[in-house]
């Protein structure tokens, strides 16, 4: 254990890592831990020490799937406040984005290496907290597969494809786009649903006039998540390369993914907090803004597909948890849903990048998850399977990103209460357990009892050349 000077000891927490937990100290020197245990003389020299008694010190949340939008004129800072509700939520490393919406040019929804440029620059010395880029992969870009080995080697390791929408790859480009870029060593991020059934079901609904906000869910059925997956599966074992499904949302799903892996398929697979949590009885909400909160793909599911998500997550089916973060409005976004605009154009997704840690906790213990496996799922898996090297894990030689957890706290998330760029929370009342005390971003405190005290600029580009 060292003696030597450190920068930081953060003392007596109750260290919690995917392996184990244990009252131990932390020790942090140049950003990067030091040591964990008794530091010993390393306590009375250190430039800062926290005192952790009677907290959780848990790896700063790792949030792979974000939608965050970059600056506009109309919203200059837009970028930099959903990364601050990041950092107030114990996020300390998010991915984003660029698809179509997220405020992408359109020479960059043309071209993946335009995209990586265009982000790079708009989002430099503009984050909270350490950021990376998946880029979105578009039908309408020439030859997107033929960008992806320069993608990776310039530090971007995942690619986003869609199976749906007028952006989607048609299956022989998904399936050209999952070799190149595995071969790479990088790896596919696809959207599951599938055209063939979505498609018609959304015409054949307008054309009855069911335009109101509670016809999504009904046109996009577990069928068409469930046939998706298996097409998506049946070409990565084509391909033998590994392949990530985001944001899966029912039974059907996981079932799927749970025989791939018995069949050794290199699949991965995550889920959102709002299919946790919520149930597809949302829908019935009366007030067309009201409901319009919930227009998200795939939708929001029966109470027993949310059962299964759980047990995916807590027998490894699932390997973790992210936000899929959309920072829609009900005063811009979802307003169109009170003006008649049909479902079909109300923009899909909902925020969710400063509770991600709190409701995935909160719920995860409710039901009985360890906080260890709520770690792993939260930041040691994430940060693994997407190549974000020395974030994730509470250890020598890793980023001083920490989390300090009350574990005995008791609240109630209240959307005036939340920092990001929405004007709302699907998880609206939800009671929670745990509060977040501080956050540590590479040894500096950028949180402090809910407040952002770090300094714009403090978010490093995370590059990876590895995934999967």
């Amino acid at each position: 254990m060292p003696v030597a000077p450190v920068d930081l000891v953060v003392r007596s927490g109750r260290v919690v890592t995917a392996e184990g937990s244990r009252v131990a100290d932390v020790a942090v020197s140049g950003g990067r831990i030091v040591a964990v245990g008794d530091v010993g003389g390393a306590t009375a020299s250190a430039g800062e020490v926290i005192d952790a008694a009677g907290l959780l010190v848990l790896p700063g949340v790792v949030d792979v799937h974000t939608h965050t939008r970059v600056a506009s004129d109309a919203r200059p800072d837009r970028f930099f406040e959903d990364s601050i509700a990041a950092a107030i939520g114990g996020t300390t490393t998010f991915l984003a984005f660029n698809n179509p919406g997220t405020g992408s040019s359109p020479a960059a929804e043309r071209s993946l290496r335009t995209g990586l440029a265009e982000w790079t620059s708009v989002t430099e010395a503009d984050s909270a907290i350490d950021r990376g880029l998946a880029l979105a992969m578009s039908g309408r870009m020439p030859d997107p597969v033929a960008e992806l080995a320069a993608i990776v080697d310039a530090g971007v390791s995942t690619a986003k494809a869609f199976m749906v929408f007028d952006f989607r790859l048609d299956d022989v480009r998904l399936g050209a786009a999952m070799r190149a870029i595995g071969e790479r060593g990088g790896m596919l991020q696809v959207h599951c649903e599938d055209p063939a059934i979505v498609d018609p079901a959304v015409s054949a609904a307008l054309a009855r006039g069911e335009t109101l906000p509670r016809h999504h869910a009904a046109t996009r059925p577990v069928s068409a998540e469930a046939v998706a997956v298996g097409r998506a599966i049946a070409m990565a074992a084509a391909a033998d390369v590994p392949v990530h499904l985001v944001h899966l949302s029912s039974a059907a799903a996981v079932d799927a993914v749970r025989d791939a892996r018995a069949r050794g398929v290199r699949v991965h697979a995550e889920t959102c907090p709002h299919y946790l949590t919520l149930t597809d009885e949302r829908y019935e909400d009366p007030d067309p803004v009201g409901c319009a909160r919930y227009i998200i793909s795939p939708p929001l599911r029966r109470a027993a597909d949310r059962e299964a998500l759980w047990v995916g997550l807590a027998d490894g089916t699932l390997d973790l948890v992210a936000s899929d973060h959309v920072p829609d409005r009900l005063d811009t976004e979802k307003a169109e849903a009170g003006r008649g605009v049909a479902f079909d154009r109300i923009s899909n997704g909902t925020p969710g990048i400063e509770t991600l840690l709190t409701v995935t906790w909160s719920e995860g213990v409710r039901r009985g998850l360890s906080p260890e496996r709520l770690v792993e799922r939260l930041s040691t898996a994430p940060a693994r399977l997407f190549g974000i090297e020395r974030k994730g894990e509470i250890a020598p030689g890793f980023d001083a990103d920490l989390v300090l957890l009350d574990p005995a706290a008791a609240g109630r998330i209240r959307a005036h209460e939340l920092h990001h760029t929405s004007d709302y929370t699907p998880f609206e009342g939800l009671p929670t357990t745990g509060a977040i005390r501080r956050v540590v971003l590479r040894g500096r405190t950028i949180v402090l009892d809910g407040r952002y005290v770090g300094t714009r600029g403090d978010g490093r580009f995370v590059a990876r050349t590895r995934a999967g």
